[in-house]
């Protein structure tokens, strides 16, 4: 017991002084890249990395091999969520707090509320004194409101239709034969090695009046006037269809690739005909593929504002066309930081409840 009681003291005494150590590490780098070697409290953060990182060697060492173990075991799976929280939750919370402090002429061009260095103090008086102002002005100019339902129904369209395309692709991939497999799943890869820009920039001139397709159409006599199909949604549905299609496609590969064959003899076994043995064996089975693959589609597209911008021509207004005007042209990051945090809570409540449905139904099936 007392061994066991100790083992514990030194683990958490290991976690407390390994947290340390990545925050000195994170304020070191931070003021290295604001103000350089000059920062007077430099000195005192890079002892700080030192003396933390090294305590947490030296009892790491003193260690008995099987809590060493254990520790490092615990820390290679504990890596995923660091970076989940190094890489989106401490991005969030500085969003955050931005959209809670008030626009100001400076650089950058807020006036924060909250004031780290000041201590709990300074967090006392910010939470009497807070409020959701640029929150509140959100609700008070429909253009916001009218790009976040616009965003929504451009992603849920396009996503059904990169769906649409996708499965047929993705099924004739998964019963093909195996030795064409790789060669077709390098084909559906291949775009990634081009830079997204440049196909972006490509489409237009296949849209454009003078574009490829009008010039096609004109040529087989199909139509006698060029379409106006550039700066439209219609471009825009087509530049995020062919742009997310692989993002589609492979986990609908995947997941139709290992399916069990013998399921679908049995299937016929059992009567059924060749579409119904795909509706009810091989559609469900797939399911989490598809799943997957909508959401890869949906949640970039959302925020999508390259192709908006290109592609559909100022008549076409997204979320992210909004963000860029508010940052960049009006400089207002408080508001345009609310503007996002809306945006992530609409990703991420869906998603959520999404998971909630599927424990549900997991812990009902059992």
């Amino acid at each position: 017991m007392i061994d066991e009681a100790a083992n514990r003291r030194n683990a958490a005494l290991m976690i407390a002084l390994l947290v340390a150590a990545v925050y000195f590490a994170i304020r070191t780098a931070l003021m290295l890249a604001q103000t350089g070697l000059e920062t007077p409290a430099l000195p005192v953060h890079v002892a700080g990395l030192v003396a933390t990182l090294g305590g947490f060697l030296a009892l790491l060492n003193k260690s008995d091999p099987d809590q060493r173990r254990a520790f490092l075991g615990n820390a290679i799976i504990g890596l995923p969520y660091f970076w989940l929280l190094a890489l989106f939750l401490v991005p969030f919370l500085i969003v955050l707090k931005i959209s809670l402090s008030d626009v100001a002429l400076a650089r950058p061009p807020y006036m924060p509320q909250l004031d780290l260095s000041g201590g709990w103090t300074a967090l006392m008086d910010f939470l009497s004194q807070l409020d959701f102002e640029n929150f509140v002005f959100l609700t008070s100019d429909d253009l916001y409101w009218k790009a976040y339902l616009s965003s929504l129904q451009i992603a849920l369209i396009a996503t059904f239709a990169t769906l649409l395309v996708g499965y047929p692709m993705a099924y004739g991939m998964a019963r093909a034969p195996k030795e064409w497999q790789a060669t077709l799943l390098m084909l559906v890869i291949l775009p990634f090695w081009t830079s997204f820009l440049i196909r972006v920039y490509s489409l237009m001139g296949i849209l454009g009046n003078e574009g490829l397709l009008n010039q096609f159409l004109l040529w087989t006599g199909l139509i006698s006037t060029p379409l106006q199909i550039l700066n439209t949604k219609i471009a825009v549905y087509i530049g995020i269809v062919y742009t997310y299609l692989p993002f589609m496609i492979l986990p609908i590969y995947a997941a139709l690739e290992k399916m069990d064959e013998s399921l679908l003899e049995a299937a016929e076994d059992l009567g059924c005909s060749r579409l119904e043995a795909f509706w009810l064996v091989t559609f469900p089975l797939s399911r989490g593929g598809i799943v997957a693959g909508c959401f890869l589609v949906f949640i970039p597209t959302i925020g999508e504002f390259v192709i908006p911008s290109l592609l559909g021509g100022s008549g076409t207004l997204m979320i992210g066309k909004v963000l860029w005007e508010e940052f960049f042209n009006n400089r207002d990051w408080p508001v345009a930081s609310a503007v996002a945090v809306i945006l992530l809570l609409i990703l991420i409540i869906p998603i959520v409840l999404f998971q909630r449905s599927e424990e549900r139904a997991r812990q009902a099936g059992k």
